[in-house]
């Protein structure tokens, strides 16, 4: 018998020989191992004929499984990879027997992927090892487990910080100490420290407090934009808020800085030589830290006589800025002088003229000023010199400059051509600007004169006489028109009366797109202006004179009176539609409706 046949009989024979049980098992089970406890159960672990299988070892130990699946942990270590489970956990030897068996004070920890440094070389496992740490709950039930725990600080140790700083503890603490965070670079924080502040304690700016209970150091939402936010002011705020632009982290008393303190920050900007004089020449330099530099407060940039001698004996008053500037006292510019002391006020364009223009023989000559024309050249070539009296450029200009105009929608209706419909929303230029030159006067006052007759030769005179327009148009627009048409050949009625002129009166369909508008010539037949639908039936003398069935209200035949044709109506005839009787049919290539009958036998309708 082959030895594999062998190992299966005496397995059967094992499986029903229960009172065998106990000459034939290597040793009760583990307490851990306690429910496979059986013959009938060996196969869960055992593979007939082989040793102990790993896969069944880790179909029920899925923790395990999982680390090695992933490259981690102590299973998954080069020394541990690839033995059998059973070289260290073996089984059958009591119930009270350790499966989990290693020599603590030698163990290798570096095999788990997690070195032992610092303080952790020196405590107990179980100090880290133990449930309240593990955070998986199945694992966490079990008694002397090492799996479970997690690599963060924060899920062994308490977070000092209350979650004000990231949980990667390594950036700055090591695991020889908590404090002091020896790894921690205050120069890569946001506040590089420099100078003096490289001697202070960290106390004296990250103070201890209690939150939540606990003590608590803040490291987080300091204020540091300026040096104000932990150092007095010893200047109370009279100097901006900026400290670096005179002081340096070196020292508070050193002013090797103030060079770039912006003055132009004060009520008092430097320009020009006030650039270049000293501060010493100004500021008394040995008052103390709350006067210095303060000594000058309320002083305006404009009272140059709060520091200067007034070399004129305040003949010209105390704004020497109105002549002089900043750049020299000899630099006189009197663009700035209050010309409103004078006679002549300086409004508008008149304002940035250069005062030698007026003042061509000395700033203090009086020059003629009553009238505009006093100093420029009447651009309307004495166009309203007359009639007396003459108008002054003021009468319709401001200093502001020649383009803007005074003169009003009201002054023009005082004029002999007063403004309305369109014309109101016409621009000046439209009528008086002729090429690069304006014209008030003598421009025309018939509608001629400015629009084009798009009507000569297309229009009896006897209607628009002298091409006066305003026979038919008025000025709200071409479009509305006052034209009696009951004056012509063609009185309009019904839906005639309520179309629009263009309805009729077009441009030539046959000629150009411009092609001018007729008004003359135009037939009276209806069908010059409708289509035909009858074909020829209804002809007289080659013309067919709609009006006989149709009004001018609408094309339906209402009214039509069938008696007064050759077939009265009668009986059950007077009863039916007319499409009953009047059909479509086909003449000369076109669809039109039957009216006319050549014979009205009974048999032409009814077969």
């Amino acid at each position: 018998m082959k030895p594999g046949i062998l190992h299966v009989v005496c397995w059967l024979n094992i499986l029903f020989l229960g009172e065998m049980h106990a000459q034939l098992s290597p040793g009760p089970l583990a307490r851990a191992h306690a429910d496979l406890e059986g013959i009938a159960n060996c196969t869960q672990c055992h593979t007939l004929g082989e040793k102990v299988s790993n896969d069944k070892c880790l179909d029920c130990h899925k923790e395990i499984k999982s680390l090695i699946a992933r490259q981690a942990g102590y299973h998954a270590s080069r020394e541990v990879r690839g033995q059998d489970c059973s070289e260290c956990h073996s089984e059958h030897h009591g119930r009270n027997f350790d499966m989990v068996r290693f020599d603590e004070a030698n163990f290798n920890h570096n095999l788990t992927g997690y070195e032992l440094t610092g303080a952790h070389r020196r405590i107990d496992c179980r100090q880290c090892h133990m449930p309240d740490l593990i955070g998986e709950p199945e694992l966490k039930k079990r008694k002397d487990t090492f799996l479970g725990l997690n690599r963060e600080c924060a899920s062994c140790h308490e977070d000092y910080h209350q979650k004000t700083l990231p949980n990667d503890c390594a950036r700055c603490h090591v695991t020889d100490a908590f404090a002091p965070a020896r790894k921690f670079d205050h120069n890569q924080a946001d506040f590089a420290l420099a100078g003096k502040h490289r001697d202070v304690q960290c106390i004296e700016c990250h103070q201890k407090e209690t939150r939540n209970g606990k003590d608590f150091q803040v490291f987080t939402g300091l204020e540091f934009a300026n040096c104000n936010s932990c150092h007095a002011d010893a200047h109370q705020d009279n100097l901006g808020a900026n400290c670096k632009q005179c002081h340096t982290e070196e020292s508070f008393s050193s002013l090797s800085q103030v060079r770039r303190f912006n003055h132009g920050q004060t009520n008092f900007p430097l320009r020009g030589a006030h650039q270049r004089a000293n501060c010493a020449g100004c500021h008394n330099m040995d008052a103390g830290p709350v006067r210095i530099f303060q000594d000058r407060l309320g002083v305006r940039p404009d009272n140059c006589v709060s520091c200067h001698e007034d070399v004129h004996d305040d003949k010209f008053g105390n704004q020497c800025a109105d002549c002089h500037n900043e750049r020299s006292f000899r630099d006189i510019d009197t663009r700035s002088f209050n010309h409103n002391l004078t006679e002549f006020r300086l409004v508008g364009k008149h304002e940035a003229v250069d005062c030698r223009q007026c003042h061509t023989e000395s700033l203090v000559a009086p020059v003629p000023h009553n009238e505009c024309a006093a100093c420029h050249v009447d651009y309307h070539e004495g166009a309203f010199a007359t009639p007396p009296p003459a108008r002054d450029c003021a009468a319709c200009h401001t200093e502001e400059g020649f383009d803007i105009t005074l003169f009003t929608f009201e002054d023009h209706s005082r004029s002999s051509f007063p403004l309305d419909g369109a014309h109101l929303a016409t621009p000046c230029f439209a009528c008086h600007l002729e090429g690069e030159k304006w014209k008030f006067r003598n421009i025309g006052a018939r509608c001629i004169d400015c629009h084009e007759d798009v009507h000569q030769g297309r229009i009896d005179e006897k209607y628009y006489p002298g091409q006066s327009c305003e026979t038919c148009h008025v000025t709200a627009g071409w479009a509305e028109n006052s034209f009696d048409h009951g004056r012509t050949d063609f009185a309009l009625q019904g839906a005639h009366a309520r179309q629009s002129c263009a309805a009729c009166h077009r441009p030539d369909a046959e000629g150009p797109a411009d092609s001018p508008i007729g008004f003359t010539g135009l037939p009276t037949e209806c069908a010059a202006c409708h289509e035909t639908v009858h074909g020829r039936q209804f002809e007289q003398d080659g013309a067919t004179d709609c009006a006989r069935c149709h009004g001018f209200e609408q094309w339906g035949i209402g009214d039509f009176n069938h008696d007064k044709t050759a077939f009265r109506l009668e009986g059950r005839h007077a009863e039916i539609a007319c499409e009953a009787c009047h059909k479509p049919m086909k003449v000369d290539g076109e669809i039109i409706t039957q009216y006319k009958f050549e014979s009205f036998e009974c048999i032409v309708c009814h077969q």
